[in-house]
């Protein structure tokens, strides 16, 4: 499941590889190894080689993480994909987080009445 990203939750500039990883529940290698297999995904490292994420960095893990994990695309079609559909693919993303959000406001709701 993709992490609940709501604009107010951010605080932080950098995430950590961990941190990443527990946001999508799956390893550091992997986030690694997409590192290495897509070219739009290049966090920043400081002095020491540790990668940082930004918030752009997640939005890009997330746009991989939808394609390879949730739609099973190889990761050549998830390449592709990215390549030809880019932007329909953030706003994809977007209007998923917004009505996943509007979910849980109206399951809170609901619990409430």
């Amino acid at each position: 499941m993709l992490p609940n990203n709501n604009k107010d939750e951010i605080t932080k500039l950098y995430y950590s590889i961990g941190e990443v990883a527990d946001m999508f529940g799956v390893s550091k290698s992997l986030i690694r190894f997409w590192e290495t297999e897509f070219d739009l995904l290049k966090p920043h490292k400081n002095s020491k080689g540790d990668r940082r994420f930004t918030q752009q960095n997640i939005d890009q893990v997330k746009m991989i993480y939808n394609l390879v994990k949730e739609k099973g695309f190889t990761l050549k079609g998830a390449k592709k994909e990215i390549k030809e559909n880019k932007t329909n693919l953030k706003q994809r993303l977007k209007t998923l987080d917004t009505l996943k959000s509007l979910r849980t406001y109206l399951e809170d709701l609901k619990t409430k009445i």
